[in-house]
């Protein structure tokens, strides 16, 4: 595996933590442990961006972020669950699949010009 997928995976599992930080921290204390998730969080980000296409990295980052938040809201926080959000996240996993097959095309058509 490459090593920025590593980081892709850190850093989607760092906004997770900020995130759910977010629902409960309570004193400053909690809150400068976010600042220092988010720090750690924005740092694998940039190493992922290293090796990786930007566009991808993000639209990765955000896609999950973005799902789990959806579903710890559901699972941790009691939020209700309908099929349109289940759609609509489908949709962003599968946009961010799209994408990531994108880039692997142009870099197949690279390599044979």
């Amino acid at each position: 595996m490459n090593k920025g997928w590593i980081f892709v995976i850190l850093t989607c599992l760092f906004e997770l933590f900020w995130v759910l930080g977010f629902n409960i921290a309570t004193t400053w204390s909690h809150w400068s442990m976010i600042i220092v998730i988010i720090v750690i969080d924005f740092y694998f980000l940039a190493k992922a961006c290293e090796n990786l296409p930007t566009g991808t990295v993000y639209a990765i980052f955000a896609a999950a972020g973005t799902v789990g938040t959806a579903l710890m809201d559901i699972y941790l926080f009691g939020g209700s669950f309908s099929l349109a959000k289940g759609f609509f996240m489908g949709m962003l996993v599968f946009g961010v699949i799209l994408l990531k097959r994108s880039d692997d095309v142009v870099k197949q058509e690279e390599v044979t010009t």
